[in-house]
């Protein structure tokens, strides 16, 4: 297995997309969390959930990331909890840092009551990052949270955009959407 850490960004997403399709595409009959019926289901939980799977995923997003200037890259817990670990240890190995924050559903309800984990800070510029958008609810209840605690979200990445509206309603509240893959880049049954 080559290093990861040499091999050039197209490579990197080329191999990305095979573990995608070999790994994550399922065929057969499932509801998604927008509640609309499929006859594929993209599990990305067997990418970044898996090291070679969610090392290619970090190398990616830094790739895609680099020349943002941002402070932080966030999402919704489950999903992005993985993502936003790895990106952000690889960034610390490639000398490119960046800090990250995970957005809980609803603020605790105990402790220190907090809806953000990490070091979010007022005027934070923030990347929010997520494994599969359809409509793309769950970014915006991360936006809405970063938005809230003061941050600015300036981009939205996601490693596969299913078509479905996400980047219109990204776009109609003004966001940079950038996915990774659609689902017109992989192996999805017509």
């Amino acid at each position: 297995m080559p290093n990861i850490l040499s091999i050039d960004s197209d490579a990197a997403k080329d191999r990305l997309r095979q573990l995608v399709n070999e790994k994550a595409v399922l065929r057969g009959d499932f509801v998604l969390a927008s509640g609309a019926h499929s006859n594929y289901y993209i599990d990305v939980k067997f990418i970044s959930l898996t090291s070679e799977g969610l090392a290619y995923f970090a190398r990616v997003l830094l790739d895609r990331i680099k020349n943002l200037n941002a402070d932080l890259i966030g999402g919704m817990t489950l999903g992005a909890d993985p993502i936003i670990g790895a990106v952000t240890a690889f960034s610390h190995i490639m000398d490119r840092p960046i800090d990250g924050i995970i957005v809980r559903k609803e603020a605790k309800d105990h402790g220190r009551g907090k809806q953000i984990e990490g070091p979010m800070r007022e005027g934070a510029k923030v990347i929010i990052v997520e494994d599969v958008v359809t409509t793309g609810g769950s970014s915006i209840k991360a936006i809405n949270a970063v938005e809230k605690a003061g941050g600015t979200v300036i981009k939205v990445i996601t490693l596969v955009d299913r078509l479905a509206g996400g980047r219109e309603n990204f776009e109609s509240r003004g966001y940079d959407f950038d996915p990774i893959f659609t689902i017109k880049d992989l192996d999805i049954p017509d």
